[in-house]
Order: C-alpha cells, then sequence, then structure tokens
C-alpha cells in the first residue's frame, strides 16, 4: 500500500505552511483516544456525537449500539465524517476523514478488532465477538461494528495555519 500525497492547499494556509506529513497524521489518527462523527438523519439534519475508535490498516473501526441515532442513520446513508484532534486555537493539528461506513461481520476481523480495542485502552474496553458484531462482556449488550475506509483525508494545522488534503 503506497503512502498518500500530502497536498498543502494555499487557499487556506498561512505563507510559510508546509504539509503536515503523512506519517503525523497517521499517527494522529492511531493514537486518537475521541473521535466526532457525524451522520445523516433521514430527514437531511446531520448528527454528531463523539465515539472511541481505532485506527488500523488505514481503517477506522467503530462501534455503536443497533439502536443509537448513528446506527438509525447509516441504515440510511453510510456516507460518514470522522474528525479528532484538539480544541485548542494556536496549536496542534486536527484530522477530518471523510468515507463510507460499513458493518463488519467477518468472524476474524472481529476477533482482531476485539483485541485492538482492549489493547489501545489498557484493558479498558472490553469486547467479546457474535454474528453481529461485539458484545458487551459483563452485560451482554451488542454492538454493531463499522468499518470507514478514508476517501478524503484533511489536516489542519494551527500555530501556522495550514490545511493539507492527502489523495490516495
Amino acid at each position: 500500500m503506497s503512502e498518500p500525497v500530502a497536498k498543502l492547499d494555499q487557499r487556506f494556509s498561512a505563507a510559510d505552511a508546509v504539509a503536515t506529513p503523512w506519517e503525523e497524521t497517521d499517527h494522529l489518527l492511531e493514537a486518537a483516544e475521541l473521535f466526532w462523527i457525524c451522520t445523516v438523519r433521514s430527514d437531511g439534519r446531520p448528527h454528531v456525537t463523539p465515539l472511541v475508535a481505532v485506527w488500523l490498516d488505514r481503517t477506522i473501526y467503530f462501534c455503536t449500539g443497533p439502536a443509537e441515532q448513528k446506527a438509525v442513520n447509516l441504515g440510511g446513508t453510510s456516507h460518514v465524517v470522522l474528525m479528532t484532534g484538539c480544541n485548542a486555537w494556536d496549536r496542534g493539528v486536527d484530522v477530518v476523514v471523510e468515507g463510507e461506513a460499513i458493518q463488519v461481520t467477518d468472524s476474524s476481523t472481529l476477533h482482531r478488532l476485539a483485541k485492538a480495542w482492549a489493547t489501545k485502552w489498557d484493558g479498558r474496553w472490553h469486547y467479546g465477538v457474535d454474528p453481529s458484531g461485539f458484545r458487551h462482556e459483563g452485560d451482554g449488550g451488542t454492538a454493531l461494528v463499522f468499518s470507514v475506509r478514508p476517501t478524503k483525508v484533511f489536516a489542519f494545522a494551527k500555530g501556522t495555519f495550514g490545511q493539507t488534503r492527502y489523495v490516495f
């Protein structure tokens, strides 16, 4: 898999800005503890909510209860935006990922993801696997698991403001 090409958008960047290297953005996605997801309701209104997710093999994976609003929304349209970063104005990098959420039901992938969740958060998130996705260990509730392979990724550097788009 070749590395995405970073392109600085001069229209939205300081004169001395440089493109954020893909390696930095990749690391930010891998290390992020919290993402914000935007889905679209059936009447076209956006729905935004925080969630935990795992960045693995250049794909974001997240889970949600089958009755939660984001799961209901994904039943109508699979297009999503996931965002992570820092809410400071003058430092850090914010990352926006656009793509299509596809439900994951492959048992081997789900087992691999359950292990990734437990590893990333030092064992605070434990999931078993069932045919529809994850099973919460303890209360037995279920969660659907989705993958989002990016169609577009943007990095917004702050301080020396720079907008980078990655071409895959």
